[in-house]
């Protein structure tokens, strides 16, 4: 009884004070290039005008939450339910009538697109479900405080998908008539996220939340040695994260090319996957050159594969989009879509050359993934960090044209970044990240590493521009710290995407690199670039706070520095 009293107190608040006094932050609220949001409110409650206050798309977000308007024991929670509903609904909608533009394209490229359209939109929607479910079926007593930084997580890679799938289409025509098929879904996705990053704050104002922020909520260190996890991580997570010796694993399977294994491909183990797991596929990849697509399934999560070195056990592949007509993300010789991924001491390379353009080595959207000891070869797009938390250690990663891109939260530490020489006119970006919309959680973070040319790119070094990156979205985010950049950097740092786009939003950071390549002085001079000197202002960057390393890493026995080089 005294829970629901306390809950009645809740909604009340939130209907009535929330609504009086926050409709006057509707009025204020930054506007976007969007007409809606800028048309007259419509009659809807004070309360859904004061959630949809902070969004970016008002009169999408009032017409969403119309359902729930006149309920006067909602709870804040239970919007942002209904938001994610609608939201799954709008990409429901967008994923039958993308068939009819399908029907459009005649040539194999195009339709493979589409097709990746479709795969990219039900993984939005799994998202949206996932992010539903974990609200819906909370009895811990949990608050939505405690489940910001995880619905941010669901949220964000739900927009990269539905940009995934817009951008991997070449056919003009085609690619307008899915943007504009992905108008609703793209603004109710930006909206729920907005309601989700924003209501925080709002309900602190009321008293309605703890005093504890959500920054220190997301550095939260367990009460004793048997309390492991944050009280927000789940119960399903916490078998994900369970404890592995990363050292000497025992492998449940084993994949030898001379039959010494159970299996002789990669793709033959990860067939052998077993129902009902609980605790890791441990995946034992002998030496050898494996040329096979590998594709690690949604359904294949917690598994652990190593092999016996970078250069010894390679997933070779030459797929691309000039070469072989493939698109960009069915370009990747490993992909891995199922979470909790650790891959150990294994080499990924696509070996279509710069010819072939965009030609991913390793594709990843796995969430609390690893690569430990890891190379990644290739020449334009090698690594497509493509969505959710990811980390990188000790590892080699070699390219040319934004050959570290995609949009996922990225933290890559004491790694050796190698530019190669491209072909002739082309100048090398390092990074291309793909931030769409202001409140995702997403970035690149370069963290200790070092970026040095290749021995055929040396002499040509200063010939051959070279930048650190370029905006591919809006709000592109990298930031590189505490590394060593040689001295072939291009003294601007950074190149632009295509006039002024996103140089006022981007945000592009650099704090404490070393080496003649990371000289300041002659560096861009955009609205969107920084060059951090206080430690304060880029810890957020740092492994904990940035992917909350110390939930997940740790368990691993992978080694990373959680906070700043000291």
């Amino acid at each position: 009884m005294k829970g629901k009293i306390i809950g009645c107190v809740v909604s009340i608040i939130f209907l009535v004070g929330l609504g009086t006094i926050l409709v006057v932050g509707v009025r204020n609220a930054n506007k976007s290039d969007n007409p809606a949001s800028s048309s007259p409110l419509s009659s809807s409650s004070k309360a859904v005008q004061a959630v949809c206050g902070p969004t970016d798309y008002k009169e999408a977000c009032i017409q969403s939450l119309n359902s729930i308007a006149n309920n006067q024991s909602a709870t804040p929670k239970d919007y942002i339910q209904v938001a994610i509903n609608a939201t799954i609904d709008a990409i429901r909608e967008s994923i039958e009538k993308s068939r009819n533009i399908s029907k459009e394209a005649i040539d194999p490229f195009n339709k493979m697109a589409l097709d990746d359209c479709r795969e990219m939109l039900q993984f939005a929607i799994d998202e949206l479900h996932e992010a539903f479910s974990n609200m819906s079926k909370d009895d811990k007593g949990h608050t939505i405080n405690e489940r910001e930084i995880e619905l941010k997580n669901w949220l964000s890679a739900t927009i990269a998908y539905q940009e995934t799938c817009v951008d991997g289409i070449g056919k003009e025509d085609l690619k307008e008539k899915m943007a504009v098929n992905l108008v609703d879904a793209s603004h109710l996705s930006s909206n729920v996220l907005a309601i989700v990053s924003e209501i925080i704050p709002i309900l602190n104002s009321f008293g309605l939340e703890t005093n504890v922020s959500i920054g220190r909520k997301l550095l939260h260190t367990p009460k004793n040695d048997n309390d492991e996890y944050p009280s927000w991580v789940s119960n399903s997570d916490r078998k994900l994260l369970r404890r592995i010796n990363m050292n000497n694993p025992k492998p449940n399977v084993v994949v030898a090319q001379d039959g010494s294994g159970q299996f002789k491909t990669i793709n033959a183990a990860l067939k052998a996957y077993p129902k009902n797991l609980i605790g890791r596929y441990v995946i034992y990849v002998k030496a050898g050159i494996y040329n096979e697509q590998v594709l690690v399934t949604k359904d294949q999560v917690n598994i652990f594969m190593f092999g016996d070195g970078p250069r010894q056990t390679i997933v070779t592949g030459k797929l691309s989009v000039a070469g072989s007509g493939t698109t960009t993300y069915q370009s990747a010789t490993f992909a891995v879509i199922g979470n909790g991924f650790v891959g150990k001491s294994m080499g990924f390379r696509n070996t279509a050359g710069p010819q072939g353009h965009q030609a991913v080595a390793l594709r990843v959207q796995s969430d609390m993934s690893i690569f430990y000891n890891c190379r990644m070869d290739g020449y334009q797009d090698t690594l497509y960090t493509q969505a959710h938390r990811q980390f990188y250690r000790n590892c080699v990663v070699s390219g040319t044209v934004d050959f570290i891109f995609g949009d996922g939260s990225v933290v890559i530490q004491n790694t050796l970044i190698i530019v190669r020489k491209p072909m002739d006119g082309q100048q090398n970006t390092v990074t291309a990240q793909g931030k769409k919309d202001r409140r995702e959680t997403t970035g690149i973070v370069i963290h200790n590493c070092r970026i040095v040319p290749e021995q055929l790119l040396f002499p040509l070094r200063f010939k051959i521009n070279t930048f650190l990156g370029r905006p591919w979205k809006e709000f592109s985010t990298t930031v590189i710290m505490q590394s060593l950049l040689a001295d072939f950097i291009q003294p601007a740092g950074w190149m632009p995407w295509a006039g002024t786009f996103a140089l006022d939003t981007l945000y592009y950071a650099e704090f404490g690199n070393r080496g003649p390549g990371a000289v300041t002085s002659q560096r861009v001079r955009w609205k969107g670039y920084h060059v951090l000197t206080n430690k304060n202002d880029v810890v957020r960057f740092t492994v904990n706070p940035f992917i909350q390393g110390h939930m997940w890493i740790k368990n691993t026995g992978t080694p990373y520095l959680p906070g700043l080089k000291i």
